[in-house]
């Protein structure tokens, strides 16, 4: 096998953004409905009773391969393709197309035993054994190497299959590795960034706790040490474990294009997953695709649904996006694995049809009987064809096909909104040294995106650095980095005209990881009316700080406000009593503190109908979830009990045929599909 040193140039090229073929190519005018299938696992006679039930189910597309690597390369060089020849035919004929994965997110046991250099080590130097999954150092030369192998001849042996619908890399790119593989390939891309120590040890601050490097050899991933690593050397160790596993990907995704340049790629993400920069991700693939697992116990499992609806929609551009996994009942990874309540399943998928879903999924198709995740649920439980689960299963494959005709290749309507959302700034805003380590990047975003989903506004999500002059408004629930480009960015939009709402904590350092003259960049304090930002004063998890008309959590800032502002809501008691909590200048809003979710949805309501933006639909009950895609309206229950919902005009329910005039009844967990009547 090759050396790492001997492919280290390849693994130092970066790949442009891919523009392959459009889904279209395997959706063909419909929402595809499906999920892992795993047949390994099973004997050839179950496969038959499984094509059976899939076509009960309405299933029209299953994803093969994902964890089969030891089946089809039970021994270094060898290939078994029988069994995948014989699954492909079959689903063939019976009409299912197929998702076909390269296996390589799990490599088989004989290549950790024979190349233990292909085995990621974590923080302190401990080997991560075969015997689960993942277990693969990303910048391993022999790792790629057997990884471009079984994958060629895989693209090479199906590319021409009639039930190839798309290609499915890897699976859940999510390996941190601190190995000396590692350590070597992190040295490359730094040298390839910074060019010289010098401009490197600038960067990291390295004068701090005389960290100076002299010669490359001396760079380290940011193992185990005995006291805070160095916040930079983190941030660039988790901006490069990102490009590195890219490289994987496009690797990967170059010999499947090579072969088959009219079959789509794609490669499922994890929603906030902090070891992959999504939108430097989604450029590089033909379909972005997310596995989502929102807790049935979580009163706003709903709303973190939308969140990541909204969130994938973004990252494809416009393209199709996928849900590449869903569960259809407990996953067994929580404390307590909790099944999905009646109608909570099909709830959850058509609402991520509504909001642009172009395919709805699930791991898997088979309840496993064996493994680590016998307890994780499938289309087809331990309960079998009679259980609950498949009888809803049924249910959603049924109202799929109804819905795709008026649905597939729609787009999403009303997206006025962008919540700005960047890796970078969350990774540097995680350091160890931190404020408060109550403050969780994610949770944040999910708080500012609660407060417009319970306003019934659909939003878009969008890098900072993207243009926003489409957007009527634009929300920065907390961005601790930004760079030049970025502050420019935001000062450009509200000078076009745009709104901006900002939280706390914002355009607090620069790429690097240095923090701004001031504690916040001049332009910024310019845009909002800050005149000096004093000092942070983060709260205690049980701490609130009153501020005339509601209560702020979280966060809170001792700022001295301008001459020019327009408008201040200030603190009322306490150290801050006076200052303000609320600044705004002109179309430019900044909130020094996170308030309280009532009043956070009312603020960003008010500021949403002021810069011209409007519900789809008035009047809505609580819980209920109104989004247009394309020409219809979907109406999502998230409650139990029964709710009259008013519609104006005529309709007609795509589900259930019935015409609607002046309103519409949803029960627990209900849905309509409402189309204008002629």
């Amino acid at each position: 096998m090759p050396t790492d040193k001997e492919l280290a140039s390849t693994d130092e090229e970066s790949s442009p953004p891919h523009k392959g073929p459009s889904m279209s190519n395997a959706t063909r005018g419909r929402i595809l409905f499906g999920g892992d299938y795993n047949p390994e696992q099973w004997p050839e006679e179950t496969w038959h009773e499984d094509v059976r039930l899939m076509k009960e189910a309405g299933v029209s597309s299953v994803t093969v391969g994902v964890f089969s690597w030891a089946r089809l390369e039970p021994t270094p060089g060898a290939r078994e393709f029988g069994w995948l020849d014989r699954l492909m035919d079959l689903l063939h004929d019976n009409g299912i197309g197929v998702v076909l994965a390269t296996p390589t997110s799990s490599p088989p046991p004989w290549m950790g035993r024979l190349h233990p250099e292909t085995l990621p080590r974590d923080e302190d130097g401990r080997i991560e054994w075969w015997g689960g999954r993942q277990h693969f150092a990303h910048s391993s030369a022999v790792y790629r190497s057997y990884a471009a192998a079984i994958t060629e001849d895989l693209a090479a042996r199906y590319g021409s299959h009639p039930a190839l619908t798309m290609w499915h890399i890897n699976n859940e790119y999510c390996t941190y590795d601190w190995s000396d593989t590692a350590a070597a390939a992190f040295r490359r891309w730094l040298q390839d960034k910074y060019d010289t120590l010098d401009a490197l040890n600038t960067a990291w601050g390295t004068a701090f706790w005389s960290q100076g490097y002299d010669i490359w050899e001396g760079v380290l991933p940011p193992r185990h040490a005995h006291y805070m690593n160095n916040p930079t050397q983190v941030l660039d160790f988790k901006r490069f474990t990102s490009d590195a596993l890219m490289e994987c990907f496009v690797a990967e995704r170059d010999i499947v294009a090579r072969h088959t340049p009219h079959i789509p790629v794609t490669s499922n993400f994890m929603p906030f997953w902090q070891g992959q920069d999504a939108w430097e991700w989604a450029g590089r693939e033909d379909v972005v695709s997310v596995d989502i697992y929102p807790d049935p116990r979580d009163p706003f499992g709903g709303q973190y649904s939308a969140l990541i609806h909204d969130m994938t929609r973004s990252q494809a551009r416009g393209g199709p996006w996928m849900i590449m996994e869903q569960a259809a009942g407990p996953v067994n990874w929580r404390g307590v694995n909790h099944p999905k309540p009646h109608g909570l399943n099909r709830l959850w998928s058509l609402q991520a049809v509504a909001r642009g879903a172009d395919a709805v999924c699930y791991f898997q198709w088979r309840q496993s009987r064996q493994g680590a995740e016998k307890f994780h649920s499938g289309m087809v439980s331990h309960a079998g064809e009679r259980g609950r689960t498949f009888q809803e299963v049924k249910r959603i494959g049924a109202e799929l096909a109804l819905l795709s005709p008026k649905v597939a290749d729609s787009q999403v309507r009303g997206d006025d909104v962008a919540v700005l959302l960047d890796w970078n700034a969350w990774w540097a805003s995680q350091q160890a040294g931190r404020l408060s380590s109550e403050f969780d990047y994610p949770a944040v975003v999910r708080a500012w995106h609660r407060a417009l989903w319970e306003a019934n506004t659909t939003a878009s999500f969008a890098h900072p650095e993207h243009d926003l002059s489409a957007y009527k408004l634009v929300v920065v629930p907390q961005l601790y980095l930004l760079t030049d480009a970025a502050i420019d960015n935001l000062a450009a939009y509200v000078r076009g005209g745009g709104t901006l709402v900002s939280g706390f904590l914002t355009g607090v350092a620069d790429e690097d990881d240095r923090v701004r003259p001031g504690g916040m960049d001049e332009r910024l304090r310019e845009l909002f009316g800050i005149r000096t930002l004093h000092e942070w004063w983060p709260l205690d998890a049980d701490e609130r700080a009153d501020v005339e008309g509601f209560r702020g959590t979280l966060w809170s800032e001792e700022i001295e406000a301008a001459d020019d502002v327009d408008a201040v809501v200030p603190y009322k008691g306490g150290e801050l009593d006076g200052l303000p909590a609320v600044l705004r200048k002109g179309r430019a809003w900044y909130l020094s503190t996170l308030p309280e979710p009532d009043a956070l949805r009312t603020l960003i309501a008010g500021i949403a109908e002021g810069a011209g933006i409007r519900p789809p639909l008035d009047g809505l009950p609580a819980g209920v979830e109104a989004v247009r895609r394309g020409d219809l309206l979907f109406l999502l229950h998230h409650g139990r009990d029964t709710v009259t919902v008013p519609v104006p005009g005529r309709h007609r329910d795509l589900l259930t045929g019935e015409d609607v005039t002046g309103g519409v009844e949803l029960g627990r967990y209900g849905v309509a599909v409402l189309e204008a009547a002629p």
